[in-house]
């Protein structure tokens, strides 16, 4: 008889990894999509001319999310933007672009960064080439939107969170994310 323990054959190194595995933090991406997007090109043919001035660039970004289950959550990328040329607007869109992210093993305080921040971080390069695609298929050079600091941008709305309830208000730091800028 031998004076290890009847594991079934399973090793019993491989059982505590597989333990291991069930408790590690994990945030899976089940699924993406296109909600809703338009492109404006209003002035065309005439905005299809050469330029005499780089156009002015803008770009606001927000960050949606609501809770669909225990560990499931959709996250919501909003891109809106416009190039401008004096008074004229050149292009516009609007891109609603969602995950449905599941977050499992996460300690609760961590939740919400892990859903503000990383899940759209991953949505981001998809969203991206969706514009550029839209503008360079609109006549324009393709619109590479920079790298979003999506930290900076929880961490901006959490301070603002914090100033409404200081006055009063009663914010959480959910929802969207305050309007960020790009001037190309």
């Amino acid at each position: 008889m031998a004076d290890t323990p009847n594991t079934n054959g399973a090793d019993p190194a491989a059982a505590g990894t597989q333990a291991q595995q069930n408790t590690a933090p994990s945030l899976n991406a089940l699924a993406q999509f296109t909600r809703d997007f338009s492109f404006e090109n209003p002035n065309a043919p005439q905005s299809l001319a050469p330029q005499q001035q780089q156009p002015q660039i803008s770009i606001q970004v927000n960050v949606n999310a609501k809770q669909l289950g225990e560990t499931d959550y959709e996250v919501e990328l909003k891109l809106e933007g416009s190039a401008k040329n004096d008074a004229n607007t050149l292009f516009a869109f609007d891109l609603a672009f969602c995950g449905i992210f599941r977050v499992k093993n996460v300690p609760q305080d961590q939740i919400h960064p892990v859903i503000m921040i990383e899940c759209p971080r991953l949505l981001f390069p998809f969203a991206r080439q969706i514009v550029a695609d839209a503008v360079r298929n609109g006549g324009f050079p393709p619109l590479y939107i920079d790298p979003i600091d999506f930290v900076a941008l929880y961490r901006q709305r959490v301070a603002e969170a914090q100033k409404a309830q200081q006055a009063g208000g009663n914010a959480e730091p959910g929802g969207q994310t305050p309007p960020a800028s790009e001037n190309a």
